[in-house]
């Protein structure tokens, strides 16, 4: 009894060693997943939650990402399931007037490009289907880290203690691996955000364009993800009073549908024929450049992706997209640094570890190198954007903004998705 006893103690206090540990299955996270499968390295991925999390509802897809997942494999597959975009229009919710109309069929200097509303569920479906059983591991919330010599313990809530290799944090905005990296909070805009799909049970009849409406500090739009969906945001700056508001669905929506101005009675229905599950408001955080030019966004086996990375607000559809990058340029850098030829390692145990944490190490500071100017541009661009657009500045504000800024934008969006991250192995 006493034996039983001492070996089920000893089995709950073993600490599993693992390669690669992913805290996070997100986007970041499975990408990186799948994209060190795809070089023949297993990874295990924590996930807090008890089963894949779709917050959010949908996301665009612009061409930089879709180089993204097809060096993954997996970019026809979602291409086939949405409904490919042909421009951009904008409107003032105030007088109603189209301000401005762009077309999407651009050919940039790397090609032409591409644009879809992609479903977030589907997406992370996709991906996770791609991944070998096992390698995600759900209800597993990591609460702390600590050094052991070339491995970061890593402890989970239930008392789990992992051994990592490499540590990789992809848990979002208030990760604990940017913490222990000593990242600070990702700062509140003092903005917040409302998104949702409309699902109908016939053609919606939307064309494939990406609509949205400015005004009086509030910005919100509507995209088609395909034939029977169509995605919708809802971004404002709350008041005291307003804030009460987020605590019921009901009261948002009615809300919501008070404040959205002149849109298209498409667009207005689209937000009435929602559930009520969607309408819960999430605050607009994003990460200062100087915190990512002067912070450490890998530090010895251990670094961060995706919004753990480069939180940044929404206005050029670029969250995501950079998320996608990340884990294809980490999973090529950390398959270098851990398939390199086994002749370093014919020496004693301590030099074997000691020369693959070099490895190690140096492949996770040639992805923070190539990844920190790519998500100072990003975050500092989205910023920029957010105000002009969303900010109530006065009448030369919306001058600028409807009459200049709007055709500006556009340049901007396909500027920034004129960009590729590379195959996952090296030419």
């Amino acid at each position: 009894m006493v034996l039983g006893y001492i070996f089920v103690l000893c089995l709950i206090t073993m600490e599993v060693v693992e390669d690669v540990v992913i805290v996070g299955a997100g986007i970041a996270g499975l990408t990186t997943s799948l994209g060190l499968h795809r070089l023949g390295i297993r990874s295990l991925v924590l996930e807090s939650a008890d089963s894949l999390r779709v917050t959010g509802f949908a996301l665009a897809i612009w061409t930089n990402a879709w180089r993204a997942l097809d060096a993954l494999g997996i970019g026809n597959d979602i291409r086939q399931q949405h409904q490919a975009l042909h421009g951009n229009v904008a409107f003032s919710r105030i007088s109603g007037l189209r301000m401005f109309e762009k077309s999407y069929d651009v050919k940039g200097k790397l090609g032409d490009h591409e644009v879809y509303c992609v479903k977030r569920k589907l997406l992370l479906e996709t991906i996770a289907r791609e991944l070998p059983n096992g390698t995600i591991r759900f209800s597993s919330k990591v609460v702390s880290i600590e050094e052991s010599g070339y491995f970061k313990r890593v402890h989970l809530a239930d008392g789990t203690i992992l051994k990592a290799k490499v540590l990789v944090g992809c848990d979002g905005v208030n990760s604990v691996v940017a913490k222990w990296l000593g990242f600070k909070k990702p700062v509140f805009k003092g903005r917040s955000a409302v998104r949702g799909c409309a699902d109908f049970n016939s053609s919606h009849g939307f064309d494939p364009k990406f609509m949205q409406y400015f005004g009086n500090g509030i910005k919100t739009g509507t995209i088609p993800c395909d034939d029977k969906t169509v995605y919708w945001f809802f971004g404002w700056y709350p008041s005291s009073q307003e804030e009460e508001l987020k605590k019921n669905p009901a009261q948002l929506k009615q809300y919501m549908l008070s404040k959205l101005g002149k849109v298209s009675d498409e667009a207005r229905a689209v937000v009435e024929n929602t559930d009520l599950d969607a309408f819960r408001a999430a605050p607009v955080t994003y990460r200062h450049p100087w915190d990512l030019l002067w912070g450490n966004i890998s530090k010895g086996n251990v670094c961060v992706a995706g919004d753990a990375l480069h939180p940044m607000v929404p206005d050029i559809g670029q969250g995501g997209c950079a998320a996608l990058e990340d884990g294809v340029v980490l999973a090529r850098f950390l398959g270098e640094a851990l398939l390199k030829n086994q002749e370093q390692e014919n020496k004693d145990k301590g030099e074997e570890g000691k020369e693959k944490y070099k490895r190690i190490e140096m492949g996770l500071n040639k992805y923070a190198s190539e990844r920190k100017w790519r998500s100072i541009d990003l975050t500092s661009t989205s910023s920029v954007v957010s105000y002009i657009q969303v900010t109530d500045g006065g009448k030369i504000t919306a001058f600028l903004r409807d009459k200049i800024f709007a055709p500006f934008l556009t340049w901007l969006l396909f500027k920034k998705a004129d960009y590729d991250c590379g195959k996952l192995r090296s030419p």
